[in-house]
């Protein structure tokens, strides 16, 4: 059953994420089909009338002063794709480029850009028969949007460059054949409406939030683990005190912390504690037994999540406007009898969410870094094994080796979180003067999400190796669902191995990339 598409109704990037796995296809409403074509019609009429208009009867980006004649348009608006293609790199993975195209898809059906009825449509089969162009990932200046990554797929779409088809790269015009699509012929405007907008950082963009709040939604869950291994007190999760502070982050990780741990017979009563220490006071400074209160990486684990929280929703709604935006130029407003020159296809907006994004996840690997020291370290661990090494410390490591691995990832992803918005370059001879680099700051919190899932799922291991030493029979009702899907995976290490195959099956298995939490907050 395919997803029937609207120019008018907004997409939320699940649809997105959900559209862009293999097989999925779209539909096209009528009424989509008929503004893209009134839109076609106002712009052959503003054609006619010998309105100058940018990309139609001009240069483009540096050449814009010069004037082309329109029977030229076929050859201008080739010669535009092949020019701005020269990325290089890897290609993008399938279902990124798939969501790059459908991104695609999606502003060009609001029916702004002027392309064709025939062209569009030809865009939209190429999606629906699994056509993937091969989309080099750098090299995009994120200005007159994402140029180089977007006219990749245009050039595909015209029997040009290379394409994956039934799993097999191939020249672009023998994946058309295959898949039965006739290349398109390009006419004014088509070219630039094809590549002229932010579709490709707003598609991967999409996919790395999608897979970001998934890690977020497991990592609570995870927090609760540690909790236990560590454990920890629950006081400072109680509802009650976080309404006394209006963050709705802060709130709903303190809330799900505090209804996972609510049964937990690992973590410790803070008035039991209160009670011990109270007993010993006296006339004299005694050390207590132990602290009144935890060290903050598990103290304040809602005011250090919640703001990635506050953040991901604040995220997620700018890259939707986007992605429901008409962003490239010139843009038509045929009830208006306008055409507009505008700046629609810049990708700030984009570039610093990526940043934003960014931040949270390098803040979520901090904590989980400092969570993964006191494990390790015997005098902060209340009571557990140095390394968690309960079996012939001294001989064995332990966990050791592991921690070299998490402060390494850890190290790199701060040395990364630079922020990419703000490192623009003029081009074009200062034509393009000041650009976004909204598909680099997409790329880079691609790769800090893929280092912070292997500092948490060693946190996840040594949280699970902690519950095994204290005993595994005092373990919430609510952890004990992540603890047994962990421990189908990797075994209670009393002898010291590798740990890559471990860590590399949990990011897999228990972490993946699949858009869907397997412990959101609040479940078991």
């Amino acid at each position: 059953m395919s997803f029937n598409l609207r120019g008018d109704v907004r997409m939320t990037i699940e649809e997105l994420t959900d559209l862009s796995r293999p097989g999925r296809q779209i539909a096209v409403h009528s009424a989509t089909l008929d503004r893209i074509g009134r839109a076609r019609l106002k712009l052959d009429a503003f054609v006619q009338g010998g309105r100058v208009t940018y990309g139609v009867n001009t240069g483009v980006g540096g050449l814009v002063h010069m004037l082309v004649p329109i029977e030229k348009a076929q050859a201008s608006q080739n010669n535009l794709i092949n020019a701005v293609a020269t990325n290089v790199g890897s290609y993008l993975d399938d279902h990124v480029t798939r969501a790059v195209m459908l991104a695609r898809i999606k502003s060009l059906s609001r029916g702004n850009s002027g392309i064709s009825i025939e062209n569009f449509q030809k865009l939209v089969e190429l999606f629906n028969r699994g056509v993937i162009p091969c989309v080099p990932e750098k090299g995009s200046l994120g200005a007159s949007g994402d140029l180089g990554p977007l006219a990749a797929i245009a050039l595909v779409a015209t029997g040009q460059w290379k394409a994956r088809f039934g799993g097999e790269v191939m020249p672009g015009a023998e994946a058309l054949k295959r898949a039965g699509i006739e290349p398109m012929c390009l006419s004014y405007k088509e070219g630039l409406a094809l590549i002229n907008g932010t579709s490709a950082m707003v598609g991967l963009g999409a996919t790395v939030l999608a897979e970001a709040k998934q890690l977020f939604d497991d990592y609570v869950a995870i927090s609760a683990l540690s909790c236990e291994g560590l454990a920890a007190k629950t006081k400072p999760f109680d509802p009650r005190v976080h309404r006394l502070k209006p963050h709705f982050g802060q709130q709903k990780v303190a809330e799900t912390l505090w209804e996972r741990l609510r049964d937990s017979n690992l973590t410790v009563d803070e008035h039991e504690v209160e009670r011990l220490l109270a007993a010993k006071v006296s006339n004299k400074i005694l050390a207590g037994d132990q602290p009144i209160e935890d060290a903050y990486s598990i103290r304040c684990t809602p005011q250090v999540l919640g703001p990635v929280l506050d953040s991901m929703i604040f995220i997620e709604k700018i890259i939707e406007d986007e992605l429901n935006s008409s962003n490239d130029n010139p843009l038509l407003i045929p009830e208006e009898n306008e055409m507009f020159h505008n700046g629609h296809f810049h990708g700030q907006y984009i570039a610093m969410v990526m940043d934003h994004l960014t931040i949270g996840l390098v803040t979520l690997c901090n904590l989980s870094d400092r969570r993964v020291d006191r494990f390790l370290t015997e005098s902060n661990n209340n009571g557990l094994p140095p390394f968690l090494c309960r079996e012939d410390p001294g001989l064995r490591l332990g966990l050791m080796g592991g921690q070299f691995l998490t402060a390494s990832l850890t190290a790199e992803n701060r040395a990364l979180a630079m922020p990419i918005s703000i490192q623009s370059l003029t081009s074009t001879g200062d034509f393009q003067d000041i650009v976004s680099l909204g598909f680099v700051a997409a790329r880079r919190a691609r790769e800090i999400l893929r280092n912070t899932r292997y500092v948490v799922a060693f946190e996840l291991l040594c949280a699970c190796q902690a519950i095994d030493i204290r005993g595994v029979d005092r373990l919430s009702s609510s952890g004990r669902a992540l603890y047994e899907q962990t421990r189908s995976i990797v075994p209670y290490l009393n002898y010291d191995i590798t740990l890559t195959d471990h860590l590399e099956a949990i990011v897999a298995e228990i972490l993946s990339a699949t858009g869907v939490s397997k412990f959101a907050p609040g479940e078991g």
